[in-house]
C-alpha cells in the first residue's frame, strides 16, 4: 500500500485534493469510510484534541488501523490543531499517521520555534520506529470555530498568510505540509456562504513553499472556489462542520421516525447515511469526478 506521503504527492501531480474529515465517534468514521470505499479514493480521518480526548488517542488510532488492515485500504489518521508538543507526543505514540501543530495564534518567531521542536521530535520518533509520520503546521490565524456562526466574520488583507513568511517558515521548520490563511475560516455562516478564497495568494504561497498545502475550514466554501483552490495548489481539504450538521440532521430524522426507539445501533444507521452522503459529495468534488 502507498504511504500517505506518496498519496499526497499523487494528488499534487494530478491536481486533485484528498478529503480530510473530522470525527467524534464511530458513526462518523463508518459514514466517511463508506463514502471513500464507494468512490475508491484515499481518505484522511482527523481528530482535534477534544475529539481525540473523547474517543481516546489509542482507541481512534486502533479503529483507523483496523480498517486499513482489514480492507487493505488507504485510510489515514491525523491529529488536527494540536496546541502543544505533549499532545503531539500522545498522538505519535498512539500510532497516528500525521500531526498538525497549530501555532497560528503565536508570533511568527514563536511559531517557528515551537514548530521546529515538533518536527525534530516527530522525525526522531519516526526514524526510531522506521516509519514516516508527517508534520503539518499553520501560519496566519484562522478565525471562527467548527460550528454554525451567527455573525459574519470579515477577512482582512492583514489576516492572510504573507508569501515571504510562508517561504521562510517552511525553510526554517522543515514541515511536510503547510496550512495557510487564504480567506478561509473555521465553521459556517448560518445564512450566507463563507468568504471567497484568495486564489492568487494560494498560487503565490505554493510557488514559494514547495510543499503540499492544506486548506482548513472547508465547510461552507462554494464549489467553484474549491476547484480553483485545488488548481492553485491545495492538496488536502478539511471538512468538519458540514459533517456535524449531517450528524445532527440524521439524528433528528432517526428520532422523528422512531420516537420510541432507545437502541443506539438501530438509530445510528440513519446518522451514518447522512454523513456518508456529505462526505461522498465532497470527495467527488475534490477529485473532480
Amino acid at each position: 500500500m502507498k504511504t500517505l506521503k506518496q498519496i499526497i504527492q499523487e494528488a499534487e501531480k494530478n491536481k486533485v485534493a484528498i478529503g480530510h474529515f473530522n470525527i467524534s465517534e464511530c458513526a462518523g468514521l463508518k459514514g466517511i469510510f463508506k463514502a471513500a470505499q464507494e468512490l475508491n479514493l484515499p481518505v484522511i480521518i482527523g481528530v482535534s484534541e477534544g475529539e481525540a480526548g473523547f474517543i481516546g488517542y489509542r482507541q481512534v488510532a486502533g479503529l483507523v488501523k483496523s480498517l486499513r488492515e482489514e480492507y487493505n485500504y488507504p485510510i489515514f489518521l491525523n491529529l488536527d490543531h494540536a496546541k502543544s508538543l505533549e499532545k503531539i507526543k500522545e498522538a505519535v505514540e498512539a500510532g497516528f499517521d500525521a500531526v498538525m501543530f497549530d501555532g497560528g495564534g503565536l508570533s511568527f518567531e514563536e511559531n517557528i520555534k515551537k514548530t521546529k521542536e515538533v518536527v525534530e521530535y516527530v522525525k526522531n520518533f519516526s526514524a526510531s520506529r522506521q516509519t514516516e509520520i508527517l508534520v503539518e503546521a499553520e501560519i496566519g490565524y484562522l478565525k471562527g470555530s467548527s460550528t454554525l456562526l451567527a455573525e459574519t466574520i470579515i477577512i482582512k488583507e492583514e489576516d492572510l498568510t504573507k508569501t515571504e513568511e510562508a517561504a521562510q517558515f517552511v525553510k526554517e521548520t522543515g514541515v511536510d505540509l503547510l496550512a495557510p490563511s487564504v480567506g478561509n475560516i473555521h465553521g459556517m455562516f448560518k445564512n450566507a456562504p463563507n468568504p471567497n478564497l484568495n486564489i492568487e495568494r494560494i498560487k503565490e504561497i505554493k510557488n514559494v513553499a514547495g510543499i503540499p498545502l492544506v486548506l482548513h475550514g472547508g465547510s461552507g466554501i462554494i464549489d467553484d472556489d474549491f476547484l480553483k483552490a485545488i488548481d492553485a495548489g491545495i492538496s488536502i481539504i478539511h471538512i468538519n462542520t458540514e459533517l456535524r450538521l449531517a450528524w445532527r440532521k440524521g439524528m433528528d430524522k432517526a428520532l422523528k421516525e422512531n420516537p420510541e426507539e432507545i437502541v443506539p445501533y438501530k438509530l445510528l444507521p440513519i446518522v451514518i447515511e447522512e454523513i456518508r452522503k456529505a462526505a461522498y459529495n465532497r470527495l467527488k468534488l475534490f477529485n473532480k469526478l
